[in-house]
């Protein structure tokens, strides 16, 4: 077998794709989040999220458990993100799934999905890995453009590559829809390349 075949059914056998069961789909379609209450109650509570500890099990065993049935559930990607970055391991204890396949998976069932690209852009940014996260980040904002945490990452992300302009852009977007934190703001002054947004003309009525 060729070695591009090869790479191909190795990521397979680790990453192997969402397949929709009789329980799960899409976190926001109605029909298909029927049983979301009955997997959040027994596998995903506050303690779970919190990542204070499982609730069936292990705590990675949980939030697995959850993403397995609902692929793009973006608190339990938020969730499994935070603590494969605590523990440091790009896999957790008692998941099946190392973190980035559990986004693989959620954006190749709805690839449409802005915040789940936004939080895997988070994710990478926290891993420094700039390049990619540009690539997610921007993909989440031209699929839901009102996600100012998604632009200012994106924003830090393109500090990061000194792709100001781009950066500044970012900022204006993420501050223009009220994100509260500074840094962005701090890393443009402290490279000399922050400018306040310009001012839109008045409509003049009459």
């Amino acid at each position: 077998m060729p070695g591009s075949l090869l790479l191909l059914a190795a990521l397979a056998a680790t990453c192997p794709p969402y397949i929709k069961g009789s329980t799960g789909g899409d976190y926001y379609d109605a029909e298909q989040a029927r049983g979301l209450s009955v997997v959040e109650n027994f596998h995903f509570g506050p303690q779970v999220e919190a990542l204070r500890r499982g609730q069936s099990g292990q705590l990675g065993g949980d939030i697995g458990y959850t993403l397995e049935h609902f692929p793009n559930h973006p608190r339990a990607l938020a969730a499994m993100a935070r603590l494969a970055l605590r523990l440091d391991k790009p896999q957790v204890p008692g998941a099946r799934y190392g973190v980035e396949c559990y986004f693989q998976r959620a954006l190749a069932f709805v690839p449409e999905d802005g915040v789940a690209r936004a939080l895997f852009g988070a994710y990478l940014l926290a891993r420094r890995r700039n390049d990619e996260a540009v690539e997610q980040l921007e993909k989440a904002v031209a699929a839901q453009p009102g996600q100012a945490a998604a632009w200012y990452n994106l924003g830090l992300a393109r500090v990061r590559l000194k792709a100001y302009p781009a950066a500044l852009e970012a900022a204006h977007k993420a501050y223009a829809m009220g994100f509260p934190l500074p840094g962005l703001r701090r890393q443009l002054q402290a490279a000399g390349q922050w400018r306040e947004a310009p001012l839109l003309d008045p409509v003049v009525t009459h």
